[in-house]
């Protein structure tokens, strides 16, 4: 009987233990919105071009774990993409996600209208691949939208 209890306990800890390095995994929401500001000063200070090619680079100062910046024109063009530099250079005002929702066009017209929020929608989670809740934070700066988001 102490060998099942003992093998019980070792397989909850070894459970926690899994569970908790999968967490580590996701960014948080207080690691977007830094990441995000760091991303615009750094574009401040550095210009687009150099600025763009840290944040297009997938191992750059501009990606930790799952998060990632991206940059908009404010008609919805992505000129920098931190994980998927096809999108760089696309008109993406009309992108869909999962559920049908139009979430560049949404992001557009609350940076518009608001300069900054959250908004959530579901994305292809650059670690898992799988399609997941993902909650973007977003600020405009000048004619930029700056974004970063967590994978819920």
């Amino acid at each position: 009987m102490k060998k099942v209890v003992s093998f019980v306990v070792a397989l909850c800890l070894a459970i926690g233990v899994v569970g908790v390095s999968f967490a580590a995994e996701n960014a948080t929401a207080k690691e977007a919105e830094a990441m995000v500001k760091k991303a615009a000063a750094f574009l401040k200070a550095n210009g687009r071009e150099k600025g763009f090619a840290e944040i297009n680079n997938p191992k750059g100062k501009f990606t930790n774990k799952d998060l990632y910046i991206t940059v908009y024109d404010l008609n919805g063009k992505c000129l920098a993409h931190g994980q998927n530099a096809k999108m760089i250079g696309k008109d993406l005002i009309e992108l869909k996600d999962a559920d049908g929702k139009r979430f560049i066009k949404e992001r557009m017209e609350i940076a518009k209208s608001k300069g900054k929020g959250w908004q959530d929608y579901k994305h292809t989670n650059p670690l898992t691949k799988a399609i997941d809740e993902k909650s973007t934070y977003f600020e405009k700066h000048d004619e930029l939208v700056i974004a970063g988001g967590i994978y819920k």
